[in-house]
Order: structure tokens, then C-alpha cells, then sequence
């Protein structure tokens, strides 16, 4: 066929040309009807993420976020100092989302889970974990280990219900010696100011019913197979981080080293208002940061925005955390 000028003319007036007929013809009553927003009160879908650490399978399950008021929240620096790095980060400079997540390791099926988070005592915007535990498939009686870096309260209070339930009735439960000594110590909890009281009085109501089974660790002991405790004291007394290693891959679960990395990875001197020894708090996030950006090894964090993982990089007098690429494949 030769193609001529009226052949295009031509063919273009058939392109735009409305096309009859009942079979494309679409009215208003046939077409789509128009999708709701879900309101701000709606749920995402379930919160869990499977990557590898060497042959190991780690879950991160997330238990929502709470917000704190920015102001006081670094005890060091300037509110506008603290409102500048909120803004770099796209965050808001009103209030701090922090975000909560917890472990699930599953070597050769064996299950170990890495704190408990909020449980039914949090922020009604926290407490999801039990929700995406199950969801990624998990049951808590399956639970062979429960491993607790600290004994704050978003920590360990998904240990048992306010009823008194125990919510993993099946596993062992490790503390840091360290945490133990210090919470609870009921000399301690008499002398302690009156704000702290509820801290040494939740640690009871988690671990008094079991006090007789808790097994209480050392640090640079391997506490399940691939597990290895690391000392990071200042946040709390027996604050532990986790070294998990499996074939040449290693990960340093990071704990409460830092709050939001946007604020104490950037950071790394600003002080928290949760650090019970801010200068020890300090040194102890200077020392584990650089071993992460030195070693280049995977990290995870339990206030990171979810799923909580990457690495860190040096950058200026602080570090930056970069998030891992999100796989759909584990």
C-alpha cells in the first residue's frame, strides 16, 4: 500500500472519529462508582517484613508509633536546633512519631523473639504487634525464646496481658542480669523518685509471677544459636544490643541506642529523654554507630520507621541511616 497524504488524513479522521454502538458506548449509568476515602481512622495493611541474615530468617513485626511532644524530649539541645533536623527529615516539629518493632528469628524453625513491645498498656495508636505477629503467619505458642534488651516498659509489657495473661506460654524468657539487678531491687525502687516507680513497679508485674524461671544472661554470651549479647549501657543500666551472625552475614540489632535515627543517628550526642545516663548513653551510641559504618554490617533499630533495617554511614561529626531497598522476595 502506498501511503499518500489522503491515506493519513484519512486515517486520522477515523482515530478521533466517535466510535457507536451499544458495546462501546459507556453512559453515566454504566460508568464506575466513585471509591470512598477510608478516613484517617483506617488500618494499614499488616505490618511485617521477612528478610535473610545469612541462613537466618528474620521477621520484623511492627506495634504502631506513639507520639511525644518535641519540646523536652532532647534534653541537650535547643528546641529549634531539635525542630530543624524534624524539618530536614519531613517530619512534623510539633511532635515526635516514634515507631515500635520487634524481632522474630527463625533458625531451622526454632523461634526467638527479640522484646515484646506495648502489648495492651500502650498508646492507643501502639499494641498492633499481636495483630501482625499472627498475621505474618506466627503463633505465640509456637515461642521457643523471648529475649528482652531492657525493661522499659515498650519493651516487655507485651510479655503479659493487664489480666495477668501470660501471652507466650511455651518460651523461655531472658533478661540482662545487669536490667534484673537494677529494676528489680526493691531497695531501689523505695529510694527511686516518684516518677520512676512506675517503671520498677511494671517490671514486676511482667517478670514477679515468673521470677523463679527467668533466665538472666551475661554479656559477650551467646544466648540462642547466632545470638551473641553485646553491653550498651546509659539508656538503662543493663541495656543490651545483639550481634546476630549466621554464615558470613552479620546484623547488629541496635535496641534503644537511639531513638528515632532522624534525631540520635544525625546526632549522636544529643541526649534523650529516656537515657538514664546521658553521657554513658552517649559514648555507648558513638562507639556501636561507628563499629556499624566501620563493619558495613546490616542494622536494625526498634524506634526506626518501619521495617527498621539498613545500614549506617558516616557523615559530617554524626552518622545517616540508610534504609535497606524494600524486596518483595525474602
Amino acid at each position: 500500500m502506498t501511503i499518500t497524504r489522503r491515506t493519513v488524513l484519512a486515517s486520522t479522521a477515523l482515530a478521533v472519529a466517535p466510535m457507536a454502538g451499544p458495546a462501546l458506548a459507556q453512559t453515566a449509568s454504566s460508568a464506575p462508582a466513585s471509591t470512598p476515602a477510608q478516613g484517617s481512622g483506617s488500618r494499614q495493611a499488616p505490618g511485617f517484613y521477612r528478610y535473610k541474615v545469612g541462613d537466618m530468617e528474620v521477621t520484623a513485626i511492627n506495634d504502631g508509633f506513639a507520639q511525644r511532644p518535641l519540646e523536652g524530649f532532647v534534653r541537650n539541645a535547643e528546641l529549634p536546633q531539635v525542630q530543624q533536623a524534624m524539618q530536614e527529615a519531613f517530619l512534623p516539629t510539633n511532635a515526635l512519631p516514634i515507631p515500635f518493632n520487634t524481632l522474630v528469628l527463625n533458625n531451622g524453625g526454632r523461634l526467638t523473639l527479640i522484646d515484646t513491645g506495648n502489648g495492651d498498656m500502650g498508646a492507643p495508636t501502639s499494641g498492633r504487634m499481636m495483630a501482625n505477629f499472627r498475621a505474618a503467619g506466627f503463633d505465640p505458642a509456637q515461642v521457643n525464646t523471648v529475649v528482652i534488651s531492657h525493661f522499659h516498659g515498650d519493651h516487655i509489657n507485651g510479655l503479659r496481658l493487664k489480666d495477668g495473661t501470660a501471652v507466650f506460654p511455651n518460651a523461655e524468657v531472658m533478661v540482662p542480669a545487669a536490667e534484673w539487678a537494677f529494676w528489680m531491687d526493691d531497695a531501689r525502687m523505695n529510694q527511686a523518685p516518684e516518677g520512676m516507680k512506675g517503671a520498677f513497679q511494671g517490671a514486676r508485674r511482667v517478670f514477679g509471677p515468673i521470677a523463679n524461671d527467668v533466665k538472666r544472661y551475661e554479656m559477650d554470651k551467646e544466648v540462642v544459636p547466632g545470638l551473641t549479647t553485646v553491653a550498651a549501657p546509659g539508656h538503662t543500666p543493663g541495656h543490651t544490643v545483639y550481634m546476630l551472625s549466621s554464615g558470613n552475614d552479620r546484623m547488629m540489632i541496635m535496641s534503644d541506642t537511639t531513638n528515632h535515627p532522624a534525631l540520635f543517628v544525625r546526632n549522636p550526642d544529643w541526649s534523650a529523654v529516656f537515657d538514664m545516663d546521658a553521657d554513658q548513653a552517649r559514648a555507648t551510641r558513638r562507639r556501636l554507630l561507628d563499629m556499624a559504618a566501620s563493619d558495613r554490617a546490616q542494622v536494625a533499630f526498634y524506634h526506626a520507621p518501619f521495617p527498621a533495617t539498613g545500614h549506617i554511614a558516616r557523615e559530617g561529626n554524626g552518622y545517616r541511616f540508610v534504609p535497606v531497598q524494600w524486596s518483595p522476595a525474602v
